[in-house]
Formats: C-alpha cells, sequence, structure tokens
C-alpha cells in the first residue's frame, strides 16, 4: 500500500521504518531536509514539499500527519486540503483534542476528503517493538488503511473505536490511566522511602517482589526494578513527567 508520512520526528520516522518493514511504499515529507534524505536511505520516496509528497501518491491517496497537537497540526490540514483530492483519507495521528477532530472532520467534507483520529501508544522500545492504536473515524475508511495499521501493531494491537474523535478519546483515557499509575507507583514508593522501615528495605526488591504476580504488577512496574538497581534514590531522575497534552484533556473533561 502506498501512503504519505507528513513529520518525521522520532516517531513518526519510527512509524516509517515499520511501514516499510511491512512492505508498503511511504512518500515521506518533514520540514527540515535531513530526516527526508536519512528516511530515502532507508527506502522511503522522498518529498520536498507538501505538493511535492500529494504529486507522488496515487490517487485515492493516504496521507498521515505525524505532527504536534494544535497549530503544526491544525496548519497543515489547512495546506493539505487544498491539494488533495476527493476521495482522499487524511490521517491525524499525533495528541489531537478528540474535539478538534469533529470540528476538522466537518471541515474537510466539503473537500470531498476523509478523516481518520488515530492515537497511538508505545513502549520504549520505539522502532523494535510495535504500536498500540486506537481509530475513530468512518469505518469503511478504516478499512482501507487496516493494512497499515496491521503492520504497526501486534497482533490485537489496533482498534476500531467508532465515529470521528473515538481514537482520540480513547487515547485520552488511555493517557490518564498511564500518569495515574505512575503517580501511584511513585507516592507507593515515597511512603515506603520514608518509612521506619527503609533501612531494611532494598526498594528494587520490593518492586521485584511486586511484579512478580501480584496484583500491582505492570510494565511499569519493571522499570522501577530496573532503574532502582541502577539508582537506589533515583536521584538521576526528574521529580516530574512532561505533558504530551493527552492528561491535560483528561482534566479540562
Amino acid at each position: 500500500m502506498q501512503i504519505g508520512m507528513v513529520g518525521l520526528e522520532r516517531m513518526g520516522m519510527n512509524i516509517c521504518r515499520l511501514m516499510l518493514k511491512g512492505m508498503h511504499e511511504v512518500v515521506a515529507y518533514n520540514c527540515t531536509r535531513e530526516k527526508v534524505i536519512q528516511m530515502v536511505e532507508e527506502g522511503a520516496v522522498g518529498a520536498a514539499s507538501l505538493e511535492e509528497l500529494v504529486q507522488k501518491l496515487t490517487p485515492p491517496r493516504i496521507v498521515w500527519l505525524m505532527l504536534t497537537a494544535g497549530g503544526p497540526t491544525e496548519q497543515h490540514i489547512r495546506s493539505i486540503a487544498l491539494l488533495l483530492s476527493q476521495g482522499d483519507i487524511l490521517i491525524d495521528g499525533g495528541n489531537s483534542y478528540y474535539k478538534d477532530d469533529l470540528i476538522r472532520s466537518e471541515e474537510l467534507k466539503p473537500f470531498g476528503i476523509h478523516f481518520l483520529d488515530a492515537g497511538i501508544s508505545r513502549g520504549v522500545q520505539g522502532s523494535q517493538s510495535s504500536y498500540y492504536i486506537m481509530v475513530g473515524g468512518d469505518k469503511a475508511d478504516f478499512r482501507r488503511v487496516e493494512p497499515v495499521f496491521r503492520s504497526l501493531a501486534p497482533g490485537d494491537g489496533y482498534l476500531y473505536c467508532g465515529p470521528t474523535g473515538a481514537g482520540h478519546f480513547l487515547k485520552m483515557v488511555h493517557d490518564g490511566i498511564e500518569y495515574a499509575m505512575m503517580e501511584a507507583y511513585e507516592e507507593g514508593f515515597e511512603i515506603l522511602k520514608s518509612s521506619p522501615y527503609r533501612k531494611y528495605l532494598q526498594l528494587e526488591k520490593v518492586a521485584h517482589l511486586w511484579n512478580n504476580g501480584s496484583v500491582i504488577r505492570s510494565w511499569i512496574q519493571g522499570l522501577m526494578e530496573s532503574n532502582f538497581l541502577k539508582d537506589p534514590d533515583l536521584t538521576s531522575i526528574e521529580g516530574y513527567v512532561n505533558d504530551f497534552g493527552f492528561s491535560f484533556f483528561n482534566r479540562i473533561n
């Protein structure tokens, strides 16, 4: 399957690599030429502009945006809408707010452009593993792009979630759960660290114990065990987690 990729930051490049591995033809564009050249060296077709990207895709086209939510995504959607044709599909794979998806889908309808929102989650292994994809939009459009989703996800690692906005809505809730889990673990281990039993406890062994069949076992707990082994007091880790958008959207909902 042929697909255009707009946005080649770390996640966008990894998605390109998995698409190429899945034998899809990828036409890649980024505002910085160096990353396009890198993807061409790895097997993609390069484009120097949005216009060239659209020209190199055979209608009906599929274009995947992997951009920062908000202004950059909005700007590129408006620009590429003037270049695409009726029947083309535009996918937003960034961390956009699901209510923005509803607006964008309606704005694209007069052009005859179909819209899918894809909430994407991954582990720290990046391109060495797979992505977990939650998709919203028309089900027929989802079926058309499904071979690409299948190349990116492990087994049952992708899901059609419902009409426009559903994919980003599920990803928003997913990230809220993820951040809440991290906070719960942090508070629990902080209580242990401040307790009268601290001198008897090796926190990496506690993490290992709890991750060995306990009801609170998880991949995050495994990462904690690994980090405690390297740095028992976690002095090299900042005491905060960056917010990439969805946890904020959870708060305003």
